[in-house]
């Protein structure tokens, strides 16, 4: 059984206004303080308003779903002790007149200085799902499988309608901010790691990312771990959904690495296309029709049962089938979390948002 790891991203919330605030260092010394957290299972992030997480390496979705929700009730009670509240949001509902400070670290200000505004508005929070692969030439032969299958995760797990206090009127908005930078999106197709290496290789020397860290493809090889790491997925507003895309997502790396020694070819994909399909999912999630991995406009439902017969044969091996059928149906019963926002928002404004994003 493929090992995993779940990172997530949070946003720090004034209670009282909704706004931003850049207390992470002070959240993360009182999470210092807790004894059930490691120093290393919460970091910084690009602005002094966000943290992450990170659970350790998972055998099974239960261990997953027991970090995950040791570290986010301990972050969440460092964050009252420290005068604010976490929000398990992938954009900021709204913001206020002057940007929030960017966190100290000498990579951080280089970026700032060279794109202040991106930087300024990057108040967008993912979660970042992490699987073993043998090894990274398997890894790339596994992005390439995976690719077609990004857009619709991106429609199941959009949970950012709001921007500047506004309904964006797309579904993960954090998907668009995204796109502004040089290196976004889903990956191109590799012709193998040599290949993927000296695309990287090329970006660097022509000056379009500072570091292997601004690949900002929705799915990459890790450069820390032997792991393929997904990112396209907003942060969710519950562990468990968040327990859910991590079952899905070792899912389709244990089907990609199947069906490349079985010598499958792989489902092809032009990049344009791929490229919408990505920007129809974003703005529309689940409403509606989606773009399939073969090109063709079907119905989101569809869509998303066909993604569970395709990794349903990975999903028995691992013991995974009901946990995430189950949470699936519920997905497509219930609305995605940016439906849910939207409820929340024509309820009772941004104060009921805050109540459904903020972790109690």
């Amino acid at each position: 059984m493929l090992t995993l790891g779940i990172e997530e991203e949070y946003l720090l919330l004034d209670p009282a206004t909704a706004l931003p605030v850049p207390l992470a260092d002070e959240v993360r010394a009182a999470v210092d303080l807790d004894p059930v957290v490691h120093e290393r299972e919460i970091q910084a992030e690009l602005l002094q308003a966000q943290v992450e997480v990170a659970t350790p390496v998972c055998s099974d979705l239960a261990e997953a779903g027991r970090h995950l929700l040791r570290l986010r009730h301990a972050v969440s009670s460092a964050a009252k002790r420290s005068g604010c509240r976490i929000a398990a949001c992938g954009t900021a509902p709204c913001s206020g007149p002057e940007p929030v400070p960017v966190t100290i670290n000498p990579r951080y200000l280089a970026m700032r200085t060279r794109a202040a505004q991106l930087v300024d508005e990057q108040f967008v929070h993912g979660m970042h799902v992490h699987v073993a692969i043998p090894d990274r030439e398997m890894g790339v032969a596994v992005l390439n499988r995976v690719r077609p299958w990004l857009p619709v995760l991106v429609a199941m797990a959009g949970n950012s309608p709001l921007w500047n206090g506004q309904d964006t009127g797309f579904s993960s908005w954090r998907t668009v901010v995204y796109s502004r930078w040089p290196v976004s999106g889903p990956p191109p197709y590799f012709h193998g790691l040599a290949d993927y290496e000296e695309r990287i290789n090329a970006l660097m020397t022509a000056g379009a990312i500072a570091d292997r860290g601004q690949l900002y493809w929705q799915a990459r090889l890790s450069e820390r771990y032997p792991t393929i790491e997904v990112r396209c997925l907003d942060v969710q507003l519950r562990a468990d959904d968040s327990v859910m895309f991590a079952g899905i997502v070792r899912g389709l790396v244990a089907t990609a690495i199947r069906d490349e020694k079985a010598g499958r070819p792989p489902t092809p994909c032009l990049p344009e296309l791929l490229a919408a399909a990505n920007w129809h999912a974003a703005r529309h999630g689940l409403d509606g029709v989606l773009v399939d991995p073969a090109g063709l406009r079907r119905g989101a439902d569809d869509v998303v049962r066909s993604l569970l017969v395709h990794i349903g044969q990975s999903l028995e091996e691992a013991g995974d089938t009901r946990q995430v059928s189950s949470l699936v149906h519920r997905l497509l019963r219930r609305g995605t979390p940016a439906d849910r926002q939207r409820r929340a928002l024509a309820t009772d404004g941004l104060k009921a948002v805050m109540e459904l994003i903020a972790e109690p």
